[in-house]
């Protein structure tokens, strides 16, 4: 009975939003084939857009966007390159210095395979495809052994300029970080737009925080490739009812394993293939989130520059948040 009594006094110390987060949601591939369809924006911006979701960044938003720089001061959302090699990281950064060439010049040569979890990057829309195609039905064959002839990094040439969102879930769920094993669903979005008072938009560059870095700070690396909090398939219904232009986040944004038997990186394929959405991955959202906490601000000026890589179905990144 004591012990009865107890479970219920926790039970209700629960926020309801949580008890009804972690209530289970079961996807098949079916479900996923069928949201493929359902949350497709083929043909939305023409038979020939090869920039997705981005169309959605128009003058009138890049203006608010540049309104919101009130305090005129910046956080970098990318980690520092990694030359050391880890369960983490299997391509580390390669850096080979030429110090004094002709006694005069201090060369530098860098190689990255940035497409992995340890480097932050871009996903472009040719970067997944599904059944052999990939966003706005261009052919998986037009990716060559020399480049992406369409959907290519180099459609975001002009750089990203938009509204950015810090949706931070270890603040909302008051820890300091989501362990490997924990799943996000669209409740907690739905919960953090409550708590916070702040809507998503169309055309907002929303970044998902899980406390990746800071996990890997307090306990190590791990085979984050297998295990690694993360959103759930759902999650992608409620971005397209937002109309977002960008999902990035501080790893790949999938929950891993995927909790949908058949499909290994479900959100991938929904953001990049069905609604045309680029992806930035694997950012460090950890100085961000203590800018965005100790002054109560969860949205800010979001900048990006993809390198003008020719072919390229993604690109190292350095996202800027200014405030």
């Amino acid at each position: 009975m004591r012990r009865s009594l107890l479970s219920l006094v926790l039970l209700c110390a629960v926020p309801a939003f949580w008890v009804e987060a972690q209530a289970p949601q079961k996807l098949t591939k079916a479900d996923f084939e069928k949201m493929m369809n359902e949350l497709s924006n083929w043909g939305r911006w023409g038979k020939s857009d090869q920039m997705g979701t981005v169309n959605l960044i128009t003058p009138a938003k890049r203006k608010a966007a540049a309104a919101l720089v009130t305090e005129g001061y910046s956080v970098s959302l990318s980690r520092d390159t990694d030359t050391l090699q880890a369960v983490d990281n299997g391509s580390p950064f390669i850096h080979k210095m030429s110090p004094g060439v002709d006694n005069e010049f201090n060369m530098d040569e860098y190689s990255i395979s940035f497409q992995g979890f340890a480097h932050t990057h871009m996903d472009a829309l040719s970067h997944v495809f599904y059944q052999g195609q990939m966003y706005n039905g261009f052919p998986q064959s037009s990716v060559k052994p020399g480049g992406a002839e369409f959907l290519a990094v180099t459609a975001y040439r002009e750089g990203i300029f938009t509204r950015g969102v810090l949706m931070d879930i270890p603040w909302l769920r008051h820890v300091p970080y989501l362990e490997a094993t924990d799943v996000i669903y669209p409740e907690e979005l739905d919960a953090w737009e409550k708590k916070t008072r702040v809507h998503i938009q169309s055309g907002d560059a929303v970044f998902i925080r899980t406390g990746r870095w800071a996990l890997r700070a307090a306990k190590g690396p791990w085979d984050i490739a297998a295990h690694s909090a993360g959103l759930y398939a759902s999650s992608a219904r409620w971005f397209k009812q937002r109309d977002i232009a960008i999902l990035g986040g501080d790893t790949a944004n999938d929950v891993l394993p995927s909790r949908i038997d058949g499909v290994t990186f479900p959100l991938h394929e929904l953001l990049l293939v069905a609604m045309g959405t680029p992806m930035f991955d694997q950012c460090d959202l950890e100085p961000l989130a203590k800018a965005a906490t100790a002054t109560n601000r969860w949205t800010f000026l979001l900048t990006a520059a993809p390198l003008r890589a020719t072919g390229g179905t993604g690109s190292p990144l350095n996202p800027i948040a200014t405030f």
